[in-house]
């Protein structure tokens, strides 16, 4: 009788389970669905990061891209047109598209924040303090999605402008991703940071989360940049992420805003 008893109340369950599920699937599309161009553009987020082409290279045509997915040419160009807003291609007249590169001026001024309040942009001047391997902490490790105790590559660089120190930079890199990179290697590039690690090491880096917080300028920091102590800085947290989403960077910069602001776009 109780045996009896139990598998009704289990049959029940099932079916109630059951049903449960089979609205639940009626009511909502399912999560693995996305347009057709949306799964063009992650193929082709994909190639991009496997190296089927390098930055500053060609991608091929719409119509070859069409061809090789098997899609019409305006899905291949929607798919396009959103990795073109998002910078990592870059759309030029009777040229053809291209790998963003950060040895493009307005590719390298995008991830340079601090703008002057008067006059032009100017790239900055960089004196590298030091660089040298230490283990990852826990929350750096979080970060780069590492194991603590992970090698990183620490970069302590003073950015200046017009000869006037701005700002200072620490930078945390995944030592498998750079290795061989060091003060000299830093020093003797021209040129953008970003650009030394694309083109020496083939990771690029393609967008950074921010946070900002106002802060007075430690005994250490008023030394490096030439101000008195307790000024108030800008400490600016970003992780920067190469192709899909992995981190590859973590960097805490103090920035001095007397005759500079921190410039962003909302879109």
């Amino acid at each position: 009788m109780y045996a009896t008893i139990r598998t009704q109340l289990l049959m029940t369950k099932f079916m109630s389970d059951t049903a449960s599920r089979l609205l639940g699937s009626i009511a909502k599309p399912t999560a693995a669905f996305s347009p057709l161009y949306q799964q063009i553009k992650g193929m082709l987020v994909r190639a991009l990061d496997e190296g089927e082409w390098k930055p500053g290279e060609a991608i091929p045509s719409e119509i070859e891209l069409a061809t090789r997915f098997q899609v019409s040419q305006g899905t291949v160009r929607k798919a396009v047109d959103e990795l073109a807003a998002e910078h990592l291609l870059v759309r030029r007249q009777g040229k053809g598209t291209f790998v963003a590169t950060h040895h493009e001026p307005k590719i390298r001024f995008r991830f340079l924040r601090l703008a002057p309040n008067s006059g032009e942009q100017q790239p900055p001047q960089s004196k590298v303090l030091s660089c040298k391997r230490q283990r990852a902490s826990a929350e750096m490790a979080r970060s780069l999605g590492l194991k603590a105790g992970d090698s990183v590559i620490a970069i302590r660089r003073v950015l200046s402008f017009a000869g006037k120190a701005a700002v200072v930079d620490d930078i945390f890199l995944p030592a498998a991703l750079f290795n061989g990179l060091s003060a000299d290697i830093l020093t003797s590039y021209v040129g953008p940071l970003y650009g030394l690690l694309e083109s020496k090491f083939g990771v690029n880096m393609v967008r950074a989360d921010e946070k900002l917080t106002a802060v007075a300028a430690t005994t250490e920091f008023s030394t490096l940049l030439g101000i008195e102590p307790d000024k108030p800085l800008l400490k600016v947290d970003r992780i920067s992420y190469t192709y899909a989403d992995r981190p590859v960077e973590l960097r805490t910069g103090h920035y001095l805003t007397d005759h500079y602001y921190y410039r962003n776009s909302l879109i």
